[in-house]
Order: C-alpha cells, then structure tokens, then sequence
C-alpha cells in the first residue's frame, strides 16, 4: 500500500470514529455511560493492552520475516556473481554455457520472478534457469584439480542460492493467517466500541474527537503496518526492489568486459530464452 492510500485510510477510519463518537454524545449522560470512570478505564486499559500486546508480536514475525526475505534477495544476489567467479576456472566450453546462463537467471529473477512476487502469484514455480544451469554442471568434465575444485564449490554455491531464493520467495505468499486477521479486526472493534461507551455530553466536541481520533489512528496505523509486512513485495512504501540483483546484473556485465568474455547470452533482457 502506498503511503497516499495509508494516509487516505487512516484519514477516513478516524472521520468515522470521530463522527460515530460525536453522535453518541448527543444522547450521552454527563460523565460518560459509566458510573465508575475509574473501573471503566480499567477495563479498558486491560482491552488495549491486549490489543498491543497481540499486534505487537504479530508485527515481530512479519518484521522477521521481511527481514529475512531481504536477506534472502541480497544472499541470492551475492551468489549468483560468486558463481559466475567460480564458472571461470572451469573448461571453456562450461564456462561460457554457464556465464550465460547466470546472466539470464538473474534477469528472471529482476524482470520475471519480482512482479509475480508483488501480486502473489509466484507459488511453488521453479526458475527455468536453476534447471539448465544444473544441466550444463552435470555434464561439465573437469580434467585438472583447479576445475575439480571449482566443479566442488560451484554445487556448494547451487545449495546457498537455492537456500537464499527460498528465503526470498518465502515472504510473496503472505504470512499473517487468516485466523490471526479476524482477532485482529475483532480486537479493535471491541476497543472502538468500548470507547464509544465513553461519550461524554459534558465535555467539549474537540476533546471527545481527540479521545476517539487518536486511539483509532494509533490501531489503524498499527493494523496498517502488519498488511505492509505480511507482503513485503507488494508495491508500496518499503516494499522489496530487486536492487540487489539488479546490481549484480551491472557486476556481472563488468566482469564480462574486463574478461573480455563474448560469449553468447541465451535470453532477451527479461530472462526469456532466444534459442531451443
């Protein structure tokens, strides 16, 4: 969600708590409906502190797991041009089918695989590009231990960027439960309404408004908060960019040119292969 439509959305939520208050106090008794205020802030004190308490570990393994999908896309992005180092040492023939090859599974991954992130829809999909990168490695023949070497540390490579693309593809199916959404919602609108309770004919219009507009902004804004992390690909404030592997595609350009490596790259600019 981007940071108009937060704003719009919170704006709107307090129009309507304030507007719902300022009806209620029209009928409510002096003193608010409460006949103990000091109980009545009492219960409400245990209502919202259960709310805060409940978003607030809510927002901590969204947080966790944001953080460890960011990680996740800068690992895979570190990987991919570690690999293309490794790819160097081994036979020409390899090495060549496997520079391309990387090259074209990072331009997937920025151009193919980040919009199917942002509107969920990547699922369980495999990268084209993981299987004939494992193709060209299986029938790579090292003949020197330099290759033998490189053969070993290039299937150890394999294993951390599939670890790091899984991290990364773990936050685009959204984290929060359905269950946890309805507690969610239903805590706040036990606390909006208790709140309600606490209309008061006596006090000034703006005072009810600021009792009312600021609790509900503070719930909404923290409700807001947990959908921005439950995704955080989708477009919007702090969500994820492919930066990371977009760097490493102008890394990886560098490194050809200073290699003087021409060698053939089997995709166009967004991943997709040119050649059976």
């Amino acid at each position: 969600m981007s940071l108009v439509w937060g704003i719009v959305v919170v704006v709107v939520v307090d129009a309507v708590a304030i507007t719902a208050m300022l009806l209620v106090r029209r009928r409510a008794p002096e003193g608010s409906y409460f006949t103990d205020g000091d109980r009545a802030s009492g219960v409400f004190g245990v209502l919202a502190t259960g709310f805060a308490i409940f978003a607030g570990f809510v927002i901590f393994l969204a947080f966790t797991t944001y953080d460890q999908s960011r990680a996740g896309a800068e690992t895979e992005a570190l990987v991919v041009v570690q690999q293309f180092e490794t790819a160097q040492f081994l036979a020409p023939k390899t090495r060549d089918r496997l520079t391309g090859e990387l090259v074209c599974y990072a331009r997937s991954v920025a151009e193919q695989e980040w919009p199917r992130m942002e509107d969920g829809s990547l699922g369980d999909a495999i990268n084209p590009w993981s299987v004939a990168l494992f193709r060209t490695i299986r029938s790579a023949q090292t003949t020197t231990s330099a290759q033998e070497t490189a053969f070993a540390k290039w299937l150890d490579q394999t294993s951390d960027r599939e670890e790091a693309r899984r991290d990364r593809v773990h936050g685009a199916a959204g984290i929060t439960p359905t269950t946890v959404w309805i507690v969610l919602l239903l805590t706040a609108g036990i606390v909006f309404l208790y709140m309600l309770f606490f209309a008061d004919s006596a006090e000034m219009r703006r005072s009810q408004a600021m009792l009312i507009g600021s609790a509900t902004t503070v719930v909404a804004v923290t409700l807001l908060a947990i959908y921005a992390l439950d995704n955080p690909y989708r477009p919007g404030l702090g969500s994820i960019r492919p930066v990371a592997m977009e760097r490493a595609l102008v890394i990886l350009d560098e490194a050809r040119a200073a290699l003087d490596d021409e060698a053939a790259i089997p995709c166009d600019a967004e991943g997709n292969p040119t050649r059976s």
